[in-house]
């Protein structure tokens, strides 16, 4: 059996960090980041001559739904070759959308893989913490914004089956769960 993963959570809670530490644990796997995207984001707001803004009604209207189809475009074909493959991705709405989730556990019944997702609970003022220390042009918005930017951002996990919850609030709180994640796999 195949594995398609998830790793969602909303930004600054560490899903990279996760996602990296599971990928080295896998061993063998296609690990996607979907913001490997962002230079070609970058360039669609240099062309439509907008401001760079992961936050505006552009953003939402011209870009934020196309890199989420290209990178699972791109970790459909992954899974034609590897028996695991992970996507580093907030996926904050589309985990929340029952046709969106029907649809893609179909695809992965196709394809003879199962779909996991592990929501990286993070406390919300170390998430503001870590966007002050990675100083990153794309939380911009959000920390000048800090009390909307919270209003608006689900931080819950979506209640899915089966979703494995990774806590990554201080520094080895993460460990135990992914090693019982990874069990669960074999």
């Amino acid at each position: 059996m195949k594995h398609f993963i998830l790793i969602t959570s909303p930004p600054a809670s560490g899903k990279t960090f996760v996602a990296k530490q599971l990928a080295k644990m896998l061993g063998e796997c296609v690990y996607l980041d979907k913001d490997a995207l962002i230079p070609l984001s970058k360039q669609i707001f240099q062309v439509a001559r907008q401001p760079f803004d992961r936050s505006s009604d552009f953003f939402e209207e011209h870009v934020r739904n196309y890199e989420y189809l290209a990178v699972m475009d791109v970790a459909f074909e992954a899974l034609e070759f590897s028996r695991f493959v992970l996507i580093n991705a907030p996926f904050t709405r589309e985990l929340r959308d029952e046709q969106y989730l029907m649809n893609l556990r179909k695809k992965l019944d196709g394809m003879d893989a199962k779909l996991s997702v592990l929501w990286v609970h993070t406390d919300i003022e170390v998430c503001r913490q870590r966007m002050i220390a990675r100083n990153s042009e794309r939380d911009t918005w959000k920390l000048s914004h800090w009390e909307e930017y919270v209003a608006a951002v689900n931080f819950a996990p979506p209640p899915l089956t089966g979703l494995c919850i990774i806590d990554n609030s201080t520094e080895n709180s993460y460990q135990k769960p992914l090693k019982d994640f990874i069990d669960t796999l074999k």
